[in-house]
């Protein structure tokens, strides 16, 4: 006799499994524990078998009966249901860890393990967020271009052009990824060139004459902190980039043979670099010492000495000088050294290039570089320290040559 709703709530738990027929192999276990479950019955290959449909009351009266019919349709097609059930489960967990979620932090546990700078995984980890609510569950094979665009539309609409071109980038470096380990066969991002709004060029403001050059290097000499104070008089002594700068550890410098030594993680083309210490940035770090010297950055944050700066602390300080966002930036310093360097006609445009860790596009020209101008660069980083001195009192530069071990 059929089961019905009030009897399969009326039944109660016996000492032994209570087993309630509903006919056609379907029946509701009820165990000792009282869990209700649904079971189907049935014979494949000449042996008795069982099915287990679910518990009830979650898989209700109706659904199980329908789960019934769908493995007798699977017998009548000489397939196993138990089976087919075990590689559905299979399947399934399969696609939970190729979602779009666990193939992008298998690609940053990756990038870690190669050595990337911290900063560089932070991006990479703060792009693809924009994109998690929308694609981090699905299974990366299933999921379109019209789905990217769509995750990455409400970026681009809020004007951030240039994020919402790097979020696709950073979401077709998942998908080449996932290709490559056999988890998908194709990158949807690919037919997104071209979809989304291009960003406009952005230059960031720089000081490049002189005089005005002069004024602001004036303007940082007086400023109230001083850690803040020695980070924007090395950044225009040195021109690095400020995040090379604002990661700076004292175990990278050697002031004996004046060389700051910047391992390849801390710099976007990830090749070492050589920085030149002219005598004036080596008594400003001579300076700093006694205040950061005995921890690991030069420039610590005030709320823990185990990370450095935020990348906002210089430029804050520039606005605090009267210099806006539209007059001069922290990057500024490598185009004002880059400019008044090219202008001055004293210096070879590669070892210009070489300092401001430029990597020659030219592959031929690339392999005849390795020297790096390293004796030229030393004597440039000493004229240019005069050049500043003089800029900031109006003074003549006084061009002083020495070695260097390179």
């Amino acid at each position: 006799m059929p089961l019905s709703d009030a009897a399969i709530r009326a039944a109660k738990p016996r000492s032994k499994v209570l087993k309630l027929s509903d006919g056609g192999g379907l029946q509701l276990w009820v165990l000792p524990s009282g869990v209700k479950s649904w079971n189907f019955a049935y014979r494949f290959a000449g042996k008795q078998k069982k099915l287990t449909i679910g518990q009830y009351p979650a898989i209700g009266l109706k659904e199980a009966r329908s789960a019934r019919e769908d493995a007798k349709r699977l017998l009548a097609l000489s397939q196993d249901p138990g089976q087919q059930k075990r590689l559905d489960k299979a399947n399934k967990a399969a696609a939970e860890a190729n979602t779009f979620r666990a193939i992008a932090a298998e690609l940053l546990d990756k990038k870690r393990r190669e050595g990337l700078a911290k900063v560089t995984l932070e991006k990479f980890e703060w792009l693809l967020a924009h994109v998690a609510p929308t694609l981090g569950k699905r299974p990366i094979g299933e999921i379109s271009a019209a789905e990217v665009l769509a995750a990455i539309r409400p970026v681009e609409m809020a004007g951030k052009h240039e994020t919402a071109v790097r979020i696709r980038g950073r979401v077709g470096e998942v998908f080449r990824y996932a290709i490559a380990t056999g988890r998908c066969e194709n990158d949807p991002t690919i037919a997104l060139r071209g979809a989304l709004v291009r960003p406009k060029p952005v230059h960031r403001a720089a000081i490049l004459a002189p005089a005005p050059f002069g004024a602001l290097l004036r303007a940082i000499d007086g400023y109230s902190t001083v850690s803040t104070r020695i980070a924007l008089q090395l950044l225009a002594l040195t021109f690095v980039r400020p995040g090379e700068l604002r990661h700076a550890e004292w175990s990278e410098f050697d002031l004996q043979r004046r060389v700051w030594e910047i391992p390849a993680g801390k710099m976007k083309m990830r090749r070492p670099h050589r920085v030149p210490l002219a005598q004036q940035a080596v008594a400003l770090l001579e300076e700093l010492r006694p205040l950061t010297g005995h921890g690991r950055y030069l420039f610590p944050s005030e709320r823990s000495r185990e990370r450095p700066i935020s990348e906002n602390t210089l430029n804050a300080a520039l606005r605090r000088l009267d210099f806006s966002k539209d007059e001069m930036t922290s990057h500024g310093f490598r185009a004002a050294a880059s400019t008044m360097l090219n202008e001055s006609g004293k210096w070879n445009s590669d070892a210009i290039e070489a300092q401001l860790a430029h990597v020659e596009k030219n592959a031929v020209r690339r392999a005849y570089a390795r020297g790096e101008h390293w004796d030229e660069r030393v004597k440039m980083m000493e004229w240019w320290a005069g050049k500043l001195d003089a800029l900031r009192s109006g003074g003549e530069v006084i061009f002083l040559t020495r070695t260097v071990e390179g």
